[in-house]
């Protein structure tokens, strides 16, 4: 036998930068963006922008186009912006990802050019999957405009679109050129989807970060109010929690099967999926937490004290912590929610990964899950559901004990 090894490392920099007013006349750091490895050219650029955020900043392709023209030795616009549908149908048609590979071609975008992709995490994740795919890396710039963007998917290196009713079932590992989270657009967001984006917050908080979490208790009266000062704290924190997870792990394109950043995400792309989108992604992702949370109570490696405060922060800060999709049933009879275990097996290579809390601030990984207890857990938290309807509070501790 004859065999060459080899074995090299690629090293990744993108910065994640936090601004206000980011197409202003006056704020550098787009400019100083694009032009950071070499400001000797012109650079082209083509805008992807989620049309909802379009309508809710109608004077915003005005701003970029002022913008570039303000620069012309650095910056082109190649074309005007291209907008497309925000959330997950623009992953779930394949026709939007498609059409953006078709424009790249048109105009000619190659990998010295620039996609700049403005809108919530789903369109981030298409649009960035068109730009790893085409010449095999066009450089993508991406404009979060959603909390949870902002704190959390935006900040990452995944993407991918929707297919065979399965979240990101194609998709890539591409990192962006840099991360711009302008915090002018959380202005403009409802106020449910200012709620939903703070889930995954409190995620990295449980299995990574006990004293955020205590800020986060502090301050639910405020999150739920929307507390564009507090919201803005609660954003930087995660996604500095978020990119310290993706610089340290050792693992950033996950090769291996664990994932701790998915923590609550088997019920959550489950829960999408049934719904068909009715739940922000969110809103799946505190559905999740949830049941892992009464889940790991109930077999015993979680204190009811510390799930009692979890569940409570959930509900201060003003999610739903049920969902009457989580008891339905396929043909076959059998909850279709607990598909998701599957489906998160396949996607993690074969072998089941679920990251489970011992206390707060300090998750573990399990291999396999008692289907029995995670009924169990269900039932719980419809009677919580229920009781709060009545005006009273089930504490987790007697639901313990009964």
């Amino acid at each position: 036998m004859d065999k060459i090894d080899q074995k090299f490392a690629v090293e990744f920099d993108f910065p994640v930068c936090f601004t206000k007013g980011l197409f202003s006349g006056d704020n550098p750091l787009f400019l100083e963006t694009v032009t950071r490895l070499r400001e000797d050219k012109r650079h082209r650029l083509l805008f992807v922008i989620d049309d909802a955020v379009a309508a809710a900043h109608p004077r915003l392709t005005a701003s970029i186009a002022g913008y570039c023209a303000a620069h012309p030795q650095q910056l082109e616009l190649v074309a005007e912006p291209v907008l497309v549908p925000g959330g997950e149908a623009v992953k779930n048609d394949t026709s939007h990802f498609f059409d953006l590979v078709e424009l790249v071609n048109r105009h000619g975008i190659d990998r010295h050019s620039f996609l700049v992709i403005i809108g919530g995490g789903a369109v981030l994740d298409m649009a960035c999957f068109a730009a790893a795919i085409s010449h095999r890396n066009v450089r993508a710039i991406r404009v979060p405009t959603t909390v949870l963007s902002q704190d959390d998917s935006g900040v990452g290196v995944k993407n991918g679109i929707n297919l065979f009713g399965k979240k990101n079932f194609i998709g890539t590992f591409h990192p962006p050129f840099a991360v711009l989270n302008d915090i002018e657009f959380i202005s403009t967001l409802s106020h449910r989807d200012k709620i939903a984006g703070v889930a995954e917050a409190v995620k990295v908080a449980l299995i990574r970060d006990g004293e955020f979490y205590s800020f986060l208790e502090a301050n639910a009266g405020h999150i739920a109010k929307a507390d564009l000062a507090v919201l803005e704290q609660v954003i930087r924190r995660c996604a500095e929690l978020h990119m310290q997870h993706i610089r340290t792990c050792g693992d950033p394109f996950e090769a291996s099967s664990a994932r701790p950043l998915d923590y609550g995400h088997w019920v959550a792309h489950k829960m999408e999926t049934i719904t068909h989108n009715r739940l922000r992604h969110g809103e799946a992702v505190a559905l999740g937490m949830a049941v892992d949370t009464v889940y790991a109570m109930k077999i015993g490696s979680l204190s009811a004290e510390c799930a009692e405060r979890i569940i409570a922060l959930l509900e201060a800060v003003g999610v739903r912590l049920w969902d009457e999709e989580l008891l339905s049933q396929g043909e076959d009879g059998a909850l279709q929610v607990l598909a998701g275990l599957r489906e998160f097996r396949e996607h993690l290579g074969g072998t089941l990964h679920i990251t489970l809390l011992r206390s707060i601030g300090e998750g573990y990984e399990v291999n396999e899950m008692d289907e029995a207890q995670i009924i169990e857990a269900l039932h719980w938290l419809q009677q919580r559901d229920a009781g709060h309807g009545d005006g009273t509070r089930c504490r987790a501790t007697s639901a313990a004990a009964g």
